[in-house]
């Protein structure tokens, strides 16, 4: 007989049944048999994987495929590396030939199942295995962390892969990792939305930016230099609402030059020693920059001081930011700055007056010292900032031209402050960071267009869709 070329993917013709893979026939002689017995289990698997359809049994009773598949499933998590590896890829072997054996029969003269048992009886021998024992389940329970966001999805996940219905509420069928939103508040103040919307807004005042069945997080904006709208974030509220088993209600608050590492109750988590931690605080800088870590809730929060204000980052889970009822629905995250609030003008940034109406005086030209990416100027080192200064001192920091460099040259057209040059890039690393969609980090501005004030010719400087 030529070598095998079967009609159809399912031929079952007379003589010994074969695998369709192109080539294959050649592993069935004895000395490629045993020359190769270590690397036939992985060669099964990797042609019966990634050839689903075409490499089929042509027995159609015959289930290697299914043990095959069982085998991979169980053991691709293992790492030599872990604890217990020895034990589980053991009885993961044991679990892979008690398969063989009970489609033995179905199987008689498959070249895949034969090759596929030389290999199981070669990795046993290898890693010391016996033939009695223990086996690894199919399906194994995945152990549930009550207080860990992640492993109740997994969790959840598991218990109903077998379900044909959905959830109203499910996102991302048919994949085990939630889908999760960035939100991000910086400067005079720029936000970004769940969904990527970029606006700059007024908001003088208290506003809610998260309001939800587990999570508040609340801003209170201050004028940032007389006679202009723009305004800045001097003090961030957060409570951490109770959830029942993990953490009663939390709340922290910074201000201006008050940027703790604690909750008001002076904790900072509320997990005992020893214990899975549901909520803590992390300072990385202190005064500075602190993150809030809800793993409970699967939520970051990243607060920062640069200079006299504050800038916020949020990552959150999806299905939690849509967790909310008709008294919650204003969230400046959610659904961006009402039309009132907005300072830009159809997408695009009103430039400024000149610096002197805003109050602002010429500094010596010499730039305060400091050192770059996130390390902010002396409070009250504003300077009197042209068009190409401001978008000189951006470029320093911030070397795409997208929304955050075009934010940081107004900020510095509006206040004079540099501190505002350290915030944007700060918010930006904050969002690539946070942010779950790399191909989304960038926001460009659409085609410039040019606005006139004091005899010069601005560039519109942001888009916000």
């Amino acid at each position: 007989l030529g070598p095998l070329s079967p009609p159809g993917p399912a031929w079952t013709g007379m003589g010994r049944a074969g695998c369709c893979c192109r080539g294959a026939e050649r592993l069935a002689s004895p000395s490629a048999v045993r020359r190769f017995r270590p690397l036939l289990l992985l060669i099964i698997a990797l042609c019966c994987g990634a050839h689903i359809g075409r490499c089929q049994v042509a027995t159609t009773q015959c289930r290697i495929q299914k043990c095959t598949t069982d085998f991979v499933s169980l053991t691709s998590h293992l790492t030599p590396a872990v604890d217990g590896f020895h034990t589980e890829f053991c009885k993961a072997l044991r679990a892979y030939s008690a398969c063989t054996q009970k489609t033995a029969k179905a199987c008689r003269g498959n070249l895949v199942f034969h090759s596929a048992v030389l290999g199981i009886s070669d990795l046993m021998s290898q890693r010391n295995c016996s033939r009695d024992g223990p086996t690894s389940s199919t399906h194994p329970e995945i152990p549930l962390e009550p207080c860990n966001y992640h492993s109740r999805t997994q969790h959840a996940h598991t218990h109903s892969h077998g379900h044909t219905h959905s959830h109203s509420h499910s996102h991302g069928h048919g994949h085990s990792q939630p889908g999760y939103l960035f939100c991000g508040l910086f400067g005079d103040p720029h936000l970004r939305t769940f969904k990527d919307s970029f606006q700059t807004c007024k908001v003088e005042g208290a506003w809610p930016l998260i309001d939800n069945h587990y999570l508040l997080v609340q801003v209170t904006n201050v004028p940032v230099v007389p006679g202009s709208s723009a305004t800045a974030t001097n003090k961030i509220t957060i409570i951490f609402k109770p959830y029942e088993g993990c953490t009663d209600q939390r709340v922290y608050q910074a201000v201006t030059d008050n940027l703790p590492a604690a909750f008001d109750d002076g904790t900072v988590s509320n997990g005992a020693a020893g214990k899975v931690r549901a909520l803590w605080i992390s300072e990385r800088s202190p005064g500075r920059h602190v993150e809030l870590h809800a793993g409970y809730i699967g939520v970051t929060i990243i607060v920062r001081q640069l200079g006299r204000y504050l800038t916020l980052a949020v990552r959150i889970p999806e299905e939690l930011a849509q967790d909310y009822d008709d008294t919650q629905d204003l969230q400046l995250c959610l659904n961006g700055c009402p039309s009132s609030e907005r300072i830009d003008q159809a997408g695009h940034l009103p430039l400024p007056l000149s610096p002197p109406a805003l109050g602002l005086q010429r500094q010596h030209p010499r730039r305060p010292s400091y050192s770059p990416q996130t390390q902010a100027y002396p409070h009250g080192a504003a300077q009197a900032f042209g068009v190409e200064g401001a978008k000189e001192r951006c470029g320093e920091q911030l070397e795409a031209l997208d929304i955050y460099f075009h934010s940081c040259v107004f900020d510095l057209l509006t206040t004079g402050d540099a501190n505002f040059t350290v915030a944007a890039y700060s918010a930006q690393k904050d969002m690539e960071s946070l942010h779950p969609h790399r191909e989304r980090w960038r926001i460009y501005p659409p085609l410039p267009g040019a606005l006139h004030y004091g005899g010069l010719t601005c560039l519109i400087v942001v888009t916000l869709y």
